[in-house]
This record gives C-alpha cells, sequence and structure tokens, in this order.
C-alpha cells in the first residue's frame, strides 16, 4: 500500500533537489556579474558551475576567432589545452558549425551514432562509458548568431533533459547579454583611447609651437602676445635674457602674420664690424669703396615684404641709428655710395638682453629710436620663470643630439630632475649646450643623476642649484641682514642681469627695494650709473 505513495515523494525530493541546483546555479553567476568581475571570469565560473552543480560536462563557449573565418572554443571548463585548441569549426561544420550557421538548438542523443558529430575537440576515449548525449544552442547578440553553447551530458540520469535544456537557454541568455555589454565596453573604451590619443597628439602640437616647446604660462603669455600683434605694421621689441629664444619668437611672428610666406632676414648686430654696418644693412652702389666691385641690396632690400630681425638692437654703433630711424619713419634705404632712395616694405623685429631705457639715460641708445622700437614690448620669460618646461626642453634637446650625432643616450628620471633643479643663467642656450655635451661625452647609454652631477660640475660655477626664488615665491620672504651681500655679488649680479636691478635683485633672492638699500648702503653709487 505504501509503495505507490513513496515513489512520487521520492520523485519530488530528487525534483526539488534539481531546482535549488539550478536556483543557486542562477544566483551565483548573476552575484559574479554584480560584482563587476571580468566578462572572462564570469564565463569561465559559469561553466565550472554548469557542470559541478548539474553534471553537464566539458562546457565550451565558441565564439568568431579574431581575424579568422572559423570560430573556436573562446572559454571552456574540463577540457585541455590541446583539446580547447583543437576545438575550431567552420560554419556549418559539424554539430557546433551547423548551430551556428542555422541558429538553432541542436540535441545529439547519442555521439556515437550521428554521424555529422565530428568529436573534434574530445576523444571519445576520454569519454565515460555508456550512452552521451551532446547540447549545443546558438548564441544570438543583435538578432545576429555569434556563436555557440555545448556541453556534454550523461544520458541515464534521473534530470529530465527538458530541464537541462531550459537552464541552459537561461545561460545563454546571459552569455548573450554579456557579449553585448562588453562589446559596448570595448567599443566606449576604443573611443575613449581614440579621444586620448587626440587629446595627447594636440598636447604635443601645443607644447611645439612655432618650434617653441613648453606649455608654463609666462611662455603661453609672450606666445599669445606674438599672435596678437602679429597682423600689425608696427615694430616689435622682443626683451629678455641671453638664451631665451629670441630668434624663435622672432620667426613665430613672422609665421604667425601675413608675411609668412615672404623672406625672413637675420641681423645679429652684435656680430658684425663696425665699418661693415652700413654697408650690410643698407647695401651698397658699385665702388662706394674699394672692394665695391657691384652694388648690393642690403638687409633691408632682401627682406622686402617680409621681416627683419635685428638681433642685439642694443650692440649698434650710434651713428647708424639715426639711419636705422629714418628707414622706419620713411620706409625707404639709401644705399652705401648711392643717393636715390628705395622703398621697403618689411616688418622690423628687434630683440636685445639689455636694458634700453638705461642706457638711453647714460645717452648710448637714442631715445627717439627707443621709442620707435619700443611701441610693442614682448618680454621673453628666462628658464627660471618656466622651470616646468624643461623635462620637455631636455627630450627634444636630447632626441636631436642623439639623431646628429648617431647615440641613442637617454637620462633617467632622476637626473632630468637634477638638471631641472639647475638655475640655468644662460637659459634655453646654455641648457641645450649641457645636453649636448652630455651626448657627445657618454660612455653608456644611460646617464643617471652621478653622471649629470659630474658633467655639471666640469662646467664649473656657470651652472649651479637654483636658488629659492626660481621657484614660485612663498607666503613671505626670510629675513635677510641688511649685510647680507657684499658689494662685488651686488656688481656681479646687476652685469648678469644686463643692468637691470629687478633682474639683478631676483638673482640674488630679494626685493628691487632690498636691492636698492644695500647698494646705496654699500655707497655704491647710481645702479643705472
Amino acid at each position: 500500500m505504501n509503495a505507490p505513495s513513496e515513489a512520487p515523494g521520492r520523485v519530488q525530493g530528487v525534483s526539488a533537489f534539481w531546482r535549488t541546483q539550478e536556483m543557486f546555479l542562477i544566483q551565483e553567476v548573476m552575484r559574479l556579474i554584480g560584482k563587476g568581475l571580468e566578462m572572462d571570469e564570469v564565463l569561465r565560473e559559469m561553466l565550472h558551475l554548469l557542470s559541478e552543480l548539474l553534471g553537464l560536462n566539458r562546457g565550451r563557449i565558441v565564439l568568431k576567432a579574431p581575424d579568422d573565418a572559423d570560430y573556436r572554443i573562446a572559454y571552456a571548463y574540463g577540457l585541455t589545452r590541446e583539446e580547447i585548441e583543437r576545438g575550431r569549426y567552420g560554419r556549418g561544420e559539424g554539430i557546433t558549425g551547423r548551430v551556428i550557421q542555422d541558429g538553432h538548438l541542436v540535441i545529439v542523443q547519442d555521439i556515437d551514432k550521428e554521424p555529422l558529430f565530428l568529436g573534434r575537440a574530445v576523444m571519445r576515449e576520454r569519454l565515460p562509458q555508456g550512452v552521451v548525449s551532446f547540447i549545443a544552442l546558438p548564441i544570438r547578440v543583435d538578432g545576429r548568431t555569434v556563436g555557440a553553447l555545448a556541453c556534454h551530458r550523461i544520458r541515464h540520469r534521473e534530470r529530465p533533459l527538458a530541464d537541462d535544456v531550459t537552464i541552459l537557454r537561461i545561460m545563454v541568455t546571459m552569455i548573450s547579454q554579456l557579449l553585448t555589454l562588453n562589446a559596448r565596453v570595448d567599443q566606449r573604451t576604443r573611443a575613449l583611447e581614440e579621444h586620448n590619443a587626440m587629446l595627447a597628439h594636440e598636447l604635443r602640437s601645443k607644447r611645439v609651437r612655432y618650434g617653441i616647446i613648453g606649455t608654463a604660462p609666462p611662455l603661453l603669455r609672450a606666445l599669445a602676445q606674438i599672435e596678437q600683434v602679429s597682423a600689425a605694421t608696427a615694430s616689435v621689441l622682443l626683451l629678455g635674457e641671453s638664451g631665451t629664444g629670441k630668434e624663435l619668437f622672432a620667426r613665430a611672428l613672422h609665421l604667425a602674420g601675413p608675411r609668412r610666406d615672404k623672406p625672413f632676414i637675420k641681423v645679429n648686430c652684435a656680430a658684425i664690424p663696425e665699418s661693415l654696418f652700413e654697408s650690410e644693412l643698407f647695401g651698397h652702389e658699385r665702388g662706394a669703396f674699394t672692394g665695391a666691385v657691384a652694388a648690393r641690396a642690403g638687409w633691408f632690400e632682401q627682406a622686402k615684404d617680409g621681416t627683419i630681425f635685428l638681433d642685439e638692437i642694443g650692440e649698434m654703433p650710434p651713428v647708424l641709428q639715426s639711419k636705422l630711424l629714418r628707414v622706419l619713419q620713411e620706409g625707404t634705404v639709401v644705399r652705401l655710395g648711392g643717393t636715390r632712395e628705395i622703398k621697403v616694405d618689411m616688418r622690423l623685429v628687434a630683440a636685445t638682453n639689455r636694458d634700453l631705457a638705461a642706457d638711453v639715460g647714460r645717452g648710448s641708445f637714442r631715445e627717439d629710436l627707443f621709442y620707435r622700437l619700443n611701441v610693442i614690448p614682448i618680454h621673453l620669460p628666462a628658464l627660471a620663470e618656466r622651470r616646468e618646461d624643461i623635462p620637455d626642453l631636455i627630450a627634444h634637446v636630447l632626441a636631436r643630439a642623439n639623431q646628429e650625432n648617431q647615440r641613442n643616450v637617454t637620462l633617467t628620471a632622476e637626473a632630468i630632475r637634477h638638471l631641472a633643479r639647475q638655475s640655468w643663467p644662460g637659459n634655453v642656450r646654455q641648457l641645450a649646450n649641457a645636453i649636448e655635451r652630455l651626448v657627445l661625452l657618454a660612455g653608456k647609454a644611460e646617464l643617471g643623476l652621478d653622471d649629470v652631477a659630474a658633467s655639471l660640475r666640469e662646467r664649473g660655477p656657470e651652472v649651479a642649484p637654483a636658488r629659492a626664488t626660481a621657484a614660485p615665491e612663498p607666503a613671505y620672504r626670510p629675513y635677510l641682514r641688511v649685510g647680507s651681500h657684499g658689494p662685488e655679488e651686488l656688481r656681479q649680479a646687476l652685469a648678469r642681469a644686463g643692468g637691470n636691478k629687478s633682474r639683478a635683485a631676483q638673482i640674488l633672492g630679494l626685493t628691487e627695494r632690498q636691492f636698492a638699500y644695500r647698494w646705496r648702503k654699500l655707497g655704491l653709487g647710481d645702479p643705472a650709473a
């Protein structure tokens, strides 16, 4: 009497067990997804749980191989590396290929009796004895089949086949959603990478404008002023210490304006003998002096419709300053030995590291010429004012020096930081010379802090660690005694600053008022004298 009632109870108990296993499987997979784990981890654990909880063994997820027409086993559980490698299928090839091609579920009740079953990945002798089934379901994303989920199943089990198919369908749905989400994340990631690459390119391009390297605010201000006045015709006076790149800025002004396709003529006023100055600038006629066998156009004529850059304008002899003023006022030149006025249309850019206002006060530079040149003064920052640009400058000079000398020298990050801490009174030119020397004398491929420090010591006192005032000024200045600097130190600072009291004070870590007070206190007279 009891037998009939025991069978249904046992069946119900078995069914409840499998339902518990199914619920645990689904909850665990959902938990893994919720943890934000990588898709690879979630899919491999899904196949593991299918095997351990439900007996759906040797599960594999077959997807399109990158840059290949075939599909391959991308994820698996219970398969060796060799078996996974053998699991490659073309569309329509074997049961797996058929499922991918047709997009339909396929159940093989007995793999030994199915001629289409390839047994390619797992050899039959590695499978259990008896009847083994094979289930394969298509994985669909956005309405198209992209792969398959497949597994082996022992046929004679107490669990209904329909339940296995149902849970596999649920897993396929999850796989499809994961693949869709992953594809979107990849797409967003690629878009972000492309955007970052574009920003990096833009940043690199901004770091090098008109051949001028850097993004420090003082440098960008100077460049902004250059671009702002590039279309004007008024003279521009570039002011700054020696080695700050005045020629580069003059060329930037030329390139940024409407004369960019016309000549750019550079004249170093300090390098021309006084006897040749007039002939070089304004030209000469045949027979104007001994050796003048032919007429020659001067640099002002050669700069026709373009730009002439007079570097170190403060070194121009007084006798020629009046002639230059006339050229600027009337727009004409008269060649040496000639009488004919020649019209010249050019943009004048002048540069100096001298205090021209002080020179005017001393009578060594014409006041009217100074005001004519000083229509648009632009201050070029010293390297100490743009210290954050030093690593980029080092990288640029290092690459150029390596290429020119067929070397492959690199600097460690510590070495670069040490270079960035130096004062560089000679500015960019001095830094470039130091880097080129390092490359030429390097005895190994990578130079560290000790190598760089030794090289700087060999060059002598011209390079020294930057004073505290080279960095952004603190909220307060430390107390300094009146006798903190001797007369010789004050004189040397003023000489290094080209007579500029403000810059001399900065070199010594003083305010301009402190510098002037100490100068007067020591009885040194007028600093401008």
